[in-house]
């Protein structure tokens, strides 16, 4: 991939943050990297802070390193760079990072509560609940707070998952929800599915469903039939769509 290509990618991200009604205003960010053999040349695009979606273009994408070093860009990148950059750094499973405020995957992140999996629609993309991180300490928040914030979804996903895949988003306490995937564009889908998830769940609770949710078993099933070597779903070589 170039790096024209990734822009292209990563802007048409950003723009979906805001078709798919996932953020209000210039809320939220998407980012993308293109991983080279020698770590130092890996690059990272992401939105520019406060731009709005609606006039974002592909030269207004600021150019990192993994450090956060600016390589281009006249634009000043989004507040949230250096969480983007941690789970990359972390995760090299992921390629691409989105940041929202959807509503109601957002109320899950506010009340500080893990979305239970309710049903089968849920554990085909998640590999169990959806976590919500610990709350970042006082000390946290005033030194490195967009650090601590990656540093705080990365300790929650490695307790939970061996993949990052299995688990592609998470609920940070009291702020917004972060998605991730192979690339920008399934990041997108994550953190849609994330919102579709978290609006099932919170209709699921008012209806007083079961707040264990369920089976292990049938989640395993569910999501094992679209992931993973043995997955069933979809047809060969065009992906789990």
């Amino acid at each position: 991939m170039s790096l024209s290509l990734l822009r292209d990618r990563v802007l048409a991200a950003n723009q979906q943050i805001a078709i798919r009604g996932l953020a209000l205003h210039t809320f939220g960010n998407a980012s993308g990297i293109l991983r080279a053999e020698k770590v130092e040349d890996t690059v990272v695009a992401i939105k520019p802070s406060g731009v709005p979606y609606a006039e974002l273009t592909a030269g207004d994408l600021v150019l990192t390193n993994l450090e956060g070093r600016v390589l281009k860009g006249r634009l000043k990148p989004s507040s949230d760079l250096d969480t983007h950059l941690l789970l990359y750094r972390e995760f090299p499973e992921i390629g691409g990072i989105v940041h929202t405020h959807s509503e109601f995957a957002t109320a899950w992140a506010q009340a500080q509560r893990p979305i239970p999996c309710f049903g089968t629609t849920h554990a085909d993309y998640f590999h169990g609940a959806i976590p919500v991180t610990d709350s970042l300490s006082a000390e946290e928040t005033r030194e490195d707070y967009v650090l601590n914030t990656g540093r705080v979804i990365a300790r929650r996903l490695r307790e939970i998952a061996a993949d990052a895949m299995d688990i592609p988003g998470m609920l940070v306490a009291g702020h917004a929800p972060f998605a991730w995937g192979q690339s920008a564009e399934q990041a997108v889908e994550h953190a849609e599915l994330m919102e579709f998830i978290a609006r099932l769940a919170y209709r699921t609770v008012l209806l007083g469903g079961p707040e264990q949710g369920i089976a292990a078993h049938l989640i395993e099933q569910h999501h094992r039939r679209k992931h993973g070597p043995d997955a069933s779903y979809g047809q060969p070589g065009r992906g789990r769509a």
